[in-house]
Parts: C-alpha cells; sequence; structure tokens
C-alpha cells in the first residue's frame, strides 16, 4: 500500500475520473458572474488542471489560474492553454499589483480551509486581492447536509473507471469528525496492471450557511447568494436559464458574495 495521490499526481487521471465535456462547472462560473456583474479579471484558486480556468479565459476574461499542486499547474499550461498559471497556497496568497473582479473557488477547494486560522487567511487574502465591490464565487459540499444525516457515512461505496487499459477501482469512506468538523475520507484506488493499492486519506471542512454569512460579513463580503443548488454537480444539474435556489439543505452549497468593504 502506497500513499501517493494518485488523481492528483496524475492530473490526466484526474479528468479521466471526473470528465466534464460540457465544461458545465465552467459554464455555471461564466453564468454567475455575469448574472451578479462581474468585471473581466478572474483569479481561480484551487484550478487543478485548468479546465475551468481555461473556459473563463474563452469567454474573454484575463484569468490567472492557482493551485498547490506543481503537477497540476504544469498539466493545466500545455492542456488548457490561455489563463496565466502560478502556484499559491489558497490560505494565505498574495498578487502584487493585481486587482481582481472576481475569485473563483470551485469544487469545495475553499474547504482545504480546515481551521478558522485558514478560512481567515483565505478571506483577507481575498479581499487583498478584489477591487471594490469584486465578486466571490464558491462552489462546495454542504456541511448542514450532514446534520442528522448519515446515508453517506461509514459505509464503503465503490466506482471505477478505465483508462488506456487499466481498470481503476476506488473504496471510499467518509466519516464526520465533529470536534473538528471535518468530513475525513479515505479512499483506496487499485488497479488491474498489477501496480500496489494506493490510500489516499484527505478531508473537508464542514461549513454551514449562517457560519459562512458570520465570518464572511466579518471580512467585508456581503453575501448575495447562498443555495443548495441547482449547479455543476447537483442532481439536477443546473442548466442555462435556471434561476438561483432558495434552500440550503442539499449535499452541494453555492456561494456569490461581494466585497463591500
Amino acid at each position: 500500500m502506497t500513499s501517493a495521490n494518485l488523481l492528483t499526481d496524475n492530473p490526466e487521471l484526474y479528468e479521466a475520473r471526473f470528465p466534464d465535456p460540457d465544461r458545465l462547472a465552467g459554464r455555471w462560473a461564466e453564468d454567475c458572474l455575469r448574472r451578479y456583474g462581474s468585471g473581466p479579471r478572474v483569479l481561480d484558486l484551487g484550478c487543478g488542471t485548468g479546465r475551468d480556468a481555461a473556459h473563463l479565459h474563452g469567454t474573454g476574461r484575463t484569468v490567472v489560474g492557482a493551485d498547490l499542486s506543481a503537477a497540476m499547474l504544469a498539466y493545466a499550461r500545455t492542456h488548457h492553454p490561455g489563463p496565466e498559471y502560478v502556484r499559491a497556497d489558497l490560505r494565505a496568497f498574495a498578487f502584487p499589483r493585481r486587482e481582481f473582479d472576481a475569485v473563483v473557488c470551485l469544487d469545495s477547494a475553499l474547504l482545504y480551509c480546515h481551521t478558522n486560522d485558514d478560512l481567515d487567511g483565505f478571506l483577507a487574502s481575498c479581499r487583498g486581492s478584489l477591487v471594490p465591490g469584486g465578486l466571490l464565487l464558491a462552489e462546495m459540499r454542504n456541511g448542514a447536509f450532514f446534520l442528522g444525516r448519515t446515508e453517506l457515512l461509514g459505509t464503503p461505496t465503490v466506482s471505477g473507471f478505465t483508462w488506456q487499459g487499466t481498470a481503476y477501482t476506488a473504496t471510499t469512506t467518509l466519516s464526520v469528525d465533529r470536534t473538528a468538523q471535518l468530513l475525513r475520507r479515505i479512499r483506496v484506488w487499485t488497479a488491474d496492471d498489477g501496480s500496489p493499492p494506493v490510500e489516499q486519506r484527505s478531508a473537508w471542512r464542514l461549513l454551514f450557511p449562517q457560519e459562512l454569512r458570520y465570518v464572511l460579513a466579518a471580512h467585508g463580503f456581503e453575501v448575495i447568494a447562498l443555495h443548495d443548488g441547482p449547479g455543476p454537480r447537483t442532481e439536477p444539474v443546473w442548466r442555462e436559464g435556471d434561476p438561483a435556489g432558495g434552500t440550503a439543505d442539499g449535499d452541494r452549497l453555492h456561494l456569490i458574495a461581494r466585497f463591500t468593504a
């Protein structure tokens, strides 16, 4: 058993495991930016393979994609060119002489802020990077979903995909660490090519809607929309023209906030 991060160390595997041929996440982000009047300069934090950053670039925006993974950034520069790609930690970052009209943070990247200090660092960095009136757009798992619900917890789930003739199988177990307010994940990958199994451990902060409103207000942000769907990873998925929902009960949470201070 090895502890390498199979998907983030191999971005081409990541895209095979999580295909988005219709660029649904990027289109949803662009729709939100247009709907709420964002200017053209966008910072995509936790950009991963660069698919969403490249889509936003393709709409005519000036985009910087930032990620902590050197492998992801190298892949993005080759396979999804257009944006500028830089290495940065979303818990504390600075871009001197750059003023962004929007910060985009998709696919639960914000939830790697495990502590209150991490979250304060993220929001302080956003505050220092955004122009007055700039937008913060985030899409993530919803902490409120796990209040009293256990259907996603404890029991391993099995999924898989095939890439370049090799079948990969993932066995995933989720648990809630209530003391740390984290959703913890253990995922074991096996492949039929004879390679050893790979165990990955990760965690996301469980943030609740009212908690988010409170901490955002403390950093000078006004929440414009906060809802569970529709979005790029909800069921049913978002379609162009869909209005924002009015509840925050589902597994995903979608946030649009404006920097007002």
